[in-house]
């Protein structure tokens, strides 16, 4: 047997031993590529940070934002919304002192405008929520007082209103009194609360015979009636301006929950208690 008939021989012995015992002739290289690539599934999600908003507003909006704050967190579960309720006018004097604030949302457009003038919101973001009536209330069981014009009356001795130089309903209810003549008349009667609830608990309770608050509080109660609506005309708009603080740490969420206050479920609910979107 010649030199290149053995080389063959041994050459058809090597393979069939290979074939037999499984050998792989691919190189190390080409191994290496061949493992299969981790599915884009097998990546963990990024967990999204836990967030809690202070949203500070004004008391009126208790019923309404009770009921769209789940909503709200239902739809962004990593963020926890912790509602203030109070008068405007105490709620602006915390953020001026330094409350941690995410979000305000007044009853006035004047509280508003004094944190803007010290440069405490985010001016792009103020924009004007929801606008609002303002009535006469009386105990439910009471027809003595039909209209504003009554209030002079000699048996009507205790006339609720929020306190003027902080709860904005009483602004309002003071620039409709003077507007036909009356607050000179009427302004020894008034019993003053902290905020629009406690004017509206001043009625309930009878410690008042008559008050004058937003006509959303006014819904919330079976223990008062509506006698009058009171004119548009005879006061300053009612609208409730929101808007995000400058010392907000949460802004992007914070933008979010502005734009779901402005969405259809939460229209929904605003006007359902009441108010008037805008």
């Amino acid at each position: 047997m010649n030199k290149k008939r053995v080389i063959t021989f041994l050459s058809l012995i090597v393979v069939t031993v290979c074939a037999i015992a499984g050998c792989s002739f691919l190189s190390p290289t080409v191994e290496q590529t061949s493992k299969p690539v981790a599915s884009a599934s097998a990546v963990p999600p990024v967990k999204q940070e836990n967030v809690q908003l202070t949203v500070s507003a004004a008391a009126s909006l208790k019923e309404a934002l009770g009921e769209i704050t789940p909503l709200y967190s239902k739809a962004k579960s990593n963020v926890a919304i912790r509602n203030n309720f109070g008068s405007s006018g105490d709620l602006q004097q915390q953020i001026i002192n330094g409350a941690p604030v995410d979000v305000f949302i007044s009853a006035a457009a004047k509280q508003m405008d004094e944190l803007q003038k010290k440069d405490l919101i985010i001016a792009d973001t103020r924009r004007d929520l929801l606008s609002n009536r303002l009535v006469l209330i009386v105990p439910a069981d009471k027809s003595d007082t039909s209209d504003l014009k009554d209030l002079t009356k000699s048996n009507i001795e205790r006339i609720a209103i929020g306190d003027p130089r902080s709860v904005p309903v009483g602004q309002y209810a003071e620039q409709a009194l003077t507007k036909l003549e009356l607050l000179q008349d009427v302004q020894s009667k008034f019993v003053l609360g902290n905020n629009v609830r406690q004017v509206l608990q001043f009625v309930e309770s009878g410690n008042a015979q008559a008050g004058i608050v937003y006509a959303t509080d006014a819904k919330t109660s079976t223990k008062v009636k509506v006698v009058q609506v009171i004119d548009a005309k005879l006061h300053k708009p009612i609208v409730y301006p929101i808007a995000i603080l400058q010392k907000s740490t949460n802004q992007p969420s914070a933008k979010s929950y502005l734009e779901f206050l402005s969405s259809e479920p939460a229209k929904t609910i605003f006007e359902k208690y009441g108010f008037s979107t805008l």
